[in-house]
């Protein structure tokens, strides 16, 4: 298994023939067939529309920067609820992902199966066709409302490539801070 992962890595820092080196990347995938990211990708941002509770019409977005050598294409994310008080419930149909960030949509990806597992509190967003290498994209979740309860609510990224048996790469948290009592001006 090592020497799987180091000829992909190997790969993927190029071929030096005679001097000259010659850029190859390949998706690491080991004798049992789980593929794996390259160079993984990394979640740039996480933010929300609205920070108060109760607040309907909320969006929240996810900004994950795929880079030009990860080897593979992006398949599918997974967004876990880990910490809050309350479960975030989700309008899946209403789920976007664009090429861009929050604040620079450009072109709107074509998504295949938008999922929500109850038990786990994870939503899953497959990619179709998957996102090529070299991109930035931002997926918008919408939740029915903002949560009901103050507080940090933490969400899991998790990013598959392409492959009937693919290896998650954990990316970080999505951390949003939800506020009580603001006042009509929206101060603290």
């Amino acid at each position: 298994m090592r020497v799987a992962i180091l000829f992909g890595i190997t790969l993927s820092l190029g071929i030096s023939i005679a001097g000259v080196t010659v850029p190859v990347t390949q998706a690491v995938q080991l004798r049992d067939g789980t593929v794996y990211f390259v160079q993984p990708p990394k979640l740039v941002n996480a933010t929300t529309t609205y920070k108060d509770v109760n607040i309907w019409g909320a969006t929240y977005y996810f900004t994950i920067n795929l880079p030009d050598n990860a080897g593979e294409s992006l398949q599918k994310v997974t967004i876990a609820q880990r910490e809050g008080t309350e479960n975030i419930r989700y309008d899946l149909n209403d789920t976007r992902a664009f090429v861009g960030r929050s604040d620079r949509k450009e072109t709107r990806l074509t998504l295949g199966a938008v999922s929500r597992e109850r038990e786990t509190r994870t939503v899953t967003v497959n990619f179709d066709p998957p996102v090529t290498p070299g991109q930035t994209v931002t997926i918008a979740l919408r939740p029915v409302k903002n949560p009901s309860f103050s507080g940090v609510y933490l969400l899991g990224v998790t990013a598959f490539p392409v492959g009937e048996k693919s290896h998650g790469q954990f990316l970080g948290f999505g951390r949003f801070q939800f506020y009580s009592n603001r006042g009509s001006w929206g101060f603290p």
